[in-house]
């Protein structure tokens, strides 16, 4: 009743003289009636007019919902390529390794790992140290025994460090050592491997095993300390 009141509305238009006859609607058409008053006054309406009015009628068609849109089909993306999440490595850097520089009394030159230099033994009166000639009682040899005693501080040359031993007449004592700054340790690193490289030529085949396993080590500590180089 209301979509047909709406569309009754919109068709203003005047209609013939003569009666329509009322037409059974039918499943496409609709009749519509106009209707007019003893005053004159005029409506449209989609059932016959009430006694007294005079009715003029129209088939027209029946309004019809429009079709429903069909669903659109959503296209499917195409698959990307596989992107490999990359891998999270966590390295531990080490601090290098130092290197000492150790000098022997003559003044020569040598490397160390450790900062100990070689020992060497040392007569005791070369570090200050001598007989103090205090009376002892007599041995069976008639001879009369005098301690040692030191002659002043415990002090070995080129600041080694002492370590008395058994053996009455010296002690072991260490070459100085100096740590090398990183740098230069990374260069002597290389020295070092230039010389095994260019001594392998001529070496043996037993040293050239020794050498060998050198280079080896020295590759490794300058991959670790040096930056592979």
């Amino acid at each position: 009743m209301r979509s047909a009141t709406v569309l009754l509305s919109s068709l203003l238009l005047p209609f013939t003289g003569a009666v329509v006859a009322q037409a059974k609607p039918t499943g496409s058409t609709v009749t519509v009636y106009r209707c007019t008053d003893a005053g004159g006054k005029q409506s449209l309406r989609d059932t016959p007019c009430p006694k007294g009015q005079q009715q003029q009628a129209r088939e027209m068609l029946r309004p019809q919902d429009a079709p429903k849109p069909k669903p659109v089909p959503v296209p499917t993306p195409a698959p990307g390529p596989v992107v490999a999440t990359p891998e999270v490595r966590t390295v531990y850097l080490a601090p290098p390794r130092p290197m000492y520089e150790c000098t022997t009394p003559d003044g020569d030159r040598y490397t160390s790992e450790n900062g100990e230099g070689n020992p060497r033994w040392v007569p005791l009166w070369t570090l200050g140290y001598h007989a103090v000639g205090r009376p002892t009682r007599s041995t069976g040899s008639g001879l009369a025994q005098a301690p040692l005693q030191p002659a002043g501080p415990m002090r070995p040359p080129h600041g080694g460090l002492h370590r008395p031993m058994v053996g009455g007449g010296g002690t072991w004592i260490r070459d100085q050592c100096a740590m090398l700054p990183p740098r230069e340790t990374c260069n002597r690193l290389r020295d070092r491997r230039d010389a095994i490289r260019t001594r392998f030529f001529n070496a043996q085949e037993k040293e050239r095993d020794a050498l060998r396993l050198e280079e080896r080590g020295i590759n490794t500590r300058l991959a670790d300390d040096c930056g592979g180089r």
